[in-house]
């Protein structure tokens, strides 16, 4: 995978001509937008010059955009400029173990406090989005992760705890990079999209143990399995980068 090129277009997109500020700003969102989305391999050299010639701006703006993604920790310094991030070893199984903690709060919580409901339009729409998938499953494709992102993300928004979906959203954005190589493989395809709708209906259906017991098999009962497919990942990560 390689950064997109014909950066001058999106660089010269609405409000952003002659601006500097502008400038800035499309260019930190376009190239943050292309490593999020796993467009920009991690062996890929990142230079001032490079992304100039992509984005068809100053080195100004560039510079600027990629102090930026240096500070959201999304890339770092190399002796050739700049690389993206990947996350050792260590740091997923740190970063994973948070993720299942998230994941489960949202149902843990609303099963410790009667209160909390959760929302049903959002899970009955998220689970409208999943059915067809399940009748035409997609080919195995990396991007997969972020259809996978969304629905974690509304299973938490829909517990009604923002604070908990934003720490959630993060760090999912953080592993993506390597998460996004575990949906190569077809069987993790209809697998995921199974297992979904699975949650969905037990949630909707107010089966609130069941579903937490669902969902924790889903995200992974064991941490060593969990850091077991997150190595396979990386494994295929390298290779086709």
């Amino acid at each position: 995978m390689s950064m997109i090129t014909g950066g001058g277009e999106a660089a010269s997109g609405s409000g952003a001509s002659g601006d500097p500020t502008s400038l800035r700003e499309v260019v930190y969102h376009r190239l943050r937008d292309e490593i999020l989305n796993g467009r920009v391999s991690p062996r890929e050299r990142l230079t001032e010059p490079k992304l100039g010639r992509a984005f068809e701006v100053s080195r100004t703006p560039v510079r600027e955009a990629l102090s930026r993604l240096l500070s959201d920790g999304l890339i770092e310094r190399t002796d050739f400029g700049y690389a993206v991030v990947v996350p050792s070893l260590e740091d997923l199984r740190n970063l994973y173990e948070l993720r299942i903690t998230l994941e489960l709060r949202g149902i843990a919580r609303a099963i410790e406090n009667a209160q909390v409901r959760h929302d049903e339009a959002l899970l009955r729409a998220e689970l409208a989005t999943w059915e067809p998938l399940r009748d035409a499953p997609p080919d195995p494709d990396p991007s997969f992760v972020i259809l996978d992102e969304q629905f974690h993300q509304v299973l938490s928004r829909a517990s009604g705890n923002t604070q908990l979906t934003g720490a959630l959203v993060t760090v999912n954005q953080k592993i993506r990079a390597v998460r996004m190589h575990d949906f190569v493989e077809e069987d993790r395809i209809t697998a995921t999209i199974d297992e979904h709708m699975a949650i969905l209906r037990l949630v909707l259906a107010h089966e609130l143990p069941e579903a937490l017991t669902a969902l924790h098999r889903h995200v992974g009962e064991s941490l060593e399995v969990v850091m077991q497919r997150a190595t396979q990942a990386m494994t295929r990560m390298a290779i086709a980068g």
